[in-house]
This record gives C-alpha cells, sequence and structure tokens, in this order.
C-alpha cells in the first residue's frame, strides 16, 4: 500500500476515534446533568409546602336561614369560595382589621333599621370594607351604589358631596334597599342575592323558573357566586384564629376617635375650615370621604354633620 494512502487510512481512524471519544463525553456529561436535575427535582419536591384543604362548616346560616348544604351543588360552590378566600390570607387579615373600625358602626345602623347583623358580610363581599373601592360599572365605596340610584336611597352625590361614601347613610341606604327586596321575595338569602343582580332581574329569573328560593334558582353567574362568597365571609371572619389568622390586640385598626360640627351655612374654602378646627384638609376628607371637592354647598333649610379629629 503506498505511503500516502496509508497517512490518509490512519488520519481517518484517528478523527474517528476522536469524534467517538468526544459524543461518548458529551453523553456522559448528559446523563450526569439529567440525574442531576432528577435529584434536584427529588431534592425540590421533598421540600415543597403542603396544602390543606379547610374544612367546610357541618351547617350554616344566613340572616338565620338555612344553607342546604346537603345539595352537593351548594356544597361545592361554598367549598369553592372558602378555599379560594382561605388561601389569600393577607387581604382575610387586613379585612379583620378593617372590621375592628368599621363593624361597630354597621351593626349599629343594622340594628337601628331591623336588618340582620350578617349583611356586614355582604358590605365586606362588596368592598372588602375598602371607602374608595369602584367596581368596573362605576359603583363606589362601601355598599357600592351607582351615581344613578344613590338618589333613590336618599344619597345626595354631584361635584362637591358623594353619600355614597359616608358609611352611616349609605348602610341606611342599603338597609332600604334590602328590606324592600325582602318584602318582595319573602327571603334575606333572596334580599342579599338580587343586591347583586337587582330587584328586576332576580324577579324576572324567579317568574320563569317558578321558584324564589336563591338556591333553587340558575342565575347569572356572579350571583351564583355572591351569597357563597358572603357565606366565604362570615365563616372565615367569625373563625379566624381557628383558620389561623390571628391578630394581636393592638394589631387590628382602632375606632377613629371623632368629634361632630353641624354646619349649615356654606363653606367657600374647605381647607381654611380645616385651619380654623384645629386640623388640616388631608385629615377633613380622610375623616368625611364624602366631601369629593375643595368648598361645601349648604342650601337653606339643609345641614350637614362634619366629622373632625376628637380633642384630647
Amino acid at each position: 500500500m503506498p505511503l500516502i494512502t496509508q497517512i490518509v487510512i490512519m488520519k481517518k481512524s484517528f478523527t474517528t476515534w476522536i469524534f467517538g471519544l468526544i459524543t461518548g463525553l458529551c453523553i456522559t456529561a448528559a446523563l450526569a446533568f439529567q440525574n442531576s436535575n432528577l435529584q434536584n427535582n427529588s431534592n425540590r419536591t421533598e421540600n415543597k409546602h403542603q396544602w390543606f384543604v379547610p374544612d367546610l362548616p357541618t351547617e350554616i346560616s344566613f340572616a338565620g336561614e338555612r344553607v342546604p348544604l346537603e345539595q352537593w351543588d351548594v356544597k361545592e360552590r361554598l367549598d369553592r369560595q372558602v378555599l379560594f378566600n382561605y388561601y389569600q390570607p393577607s387581604n382575610v387579615l387586613y379585612m379583620l382589621k378593617m372590621a375592628n373600625r368599621y363593624f361597630p358602626i354597621i351593626e349599629q345602623r343594622l340594628k337601628a333599621n331591623n336588618v340582620p347583623d350578617d349583611f356586614k358580610y355582604l358590605c365586606v363581599a362588596e368592598s372588602n370594607l375598602v371607602a374608595e373601592a369602584i367596581s368596573r360599572s362605576g359603583a363606589v365605596s362601601y355598599w357600592q351604589f351607582l351615581s344613578v340610584t344613590a338618589p333613590g336611597y336618599n344619597l345626595e352625590v354631584n361635584k362637591e358631596i358623594d353619600q355614597r361614601y359616608d358609611i352611616l347613610k349609605a348602610t341606611d341606604a342599603a338597609c332600604k334597599y334590602l328590606k324592600t327586596a325582602y318584602q318582595k321575595f319573602g327571603s334575606w338569602t333572596a334580599a342579599a342575592a338580587s343586591y347583586n343582580c337587582g330587584q328586576g332581574g332576580y324577579n324576572s329569573q324567579a317568574t320563569f323558573q317558578r321558584t324564589k328560593n336563591y338556591y333553587d334558582l340558575m342565575l347569572p353567574e356572579e350571583t351564583n357566586r355572591y351569597l357563597f362568597r358572603i357565606l366565604a365571609f362570615k365563616y372565615l371572619m367569625e373563625n379566624a384564629a381557628q383558620f389561623g389568622f390571628v391578630l394581636e390586640n393592638d394589631e387590628a385598626y382602632p375606632p377613629l376617635q371623632t368629634r361632630s360640627v353641624t354646619v349649615n351655612q356654606s363653606i367657600p374654602d374647605l381647607a381654611a375650615f380645616a385651619i380654623d378646627h384645629g386640623t388640616n384638609y388631608k385629615n377633613l376628607r380622610l375623616l368625611n370621604r364624602w366631601l369629593r371637592g375643595r368648598s361645601l354647598t349648604v342650601r337653606p333649610g339643609k345641614t350637614y354633620v362634619i366629622l373632625l379629629h376628637e380633642v384630647k
């Protein structure tokens, strides 16, 4: 065999050997990397948090009306809302903080209007007790009234005043709606559901489906969930410590200490008014969120109550 041919063959053999060596090293490295990943994944699996399904109540009621948990769809809809809200602990804790400030006010107005105490949880479901809450439809504040419907419930709304932000007046307005709905449907549960879809919407479905019983009705999906959202807040907030939502005594937001000033004349400059009364415009607005501008026009015969920080 000529020498040149031998050299060519030797080069090809050497190249093949090098290629095989490199391929073998790559396969070995890939297998080692794969095994390492499997080991890491195994370790991560072992170290994962465990998530548990919170227990449902064996029985629960709303406004004294029993919830039929023996119905599979009723139980599962409640389960969904309890599960969803249980795993939003920051939101539950925040509402517990806010409830310490606002529940006494809401409870007092519900009682004065002969509306069941459980409706405070409807307020939670509507706004999370956040004064500045605004829905996609433009409903605002604690009880989520629309500007077009608010006047029908004795809530004044204009460029200077929006009493939807007044928790006392808005709670009274909500009570007026709920009592009317209760008289129409004969059930506080139906009244609560109609707060979401409207009395006309609820009545239309009830007429077509030949029942006023909320738990037997097929309603728009938001209303299907609505009452169970309220029930979930009631269940979790009334059993907060049992579910691990713990607030120390000084961690909940305290009720605001205020004094009242009744005004029967227009105030052209609310900032000056605030300074004259020992406060500032920001604090005046925070305590009186229904004040929406820089001035307050008081028509003859009208009066307004303005809250100021209590002087110690």
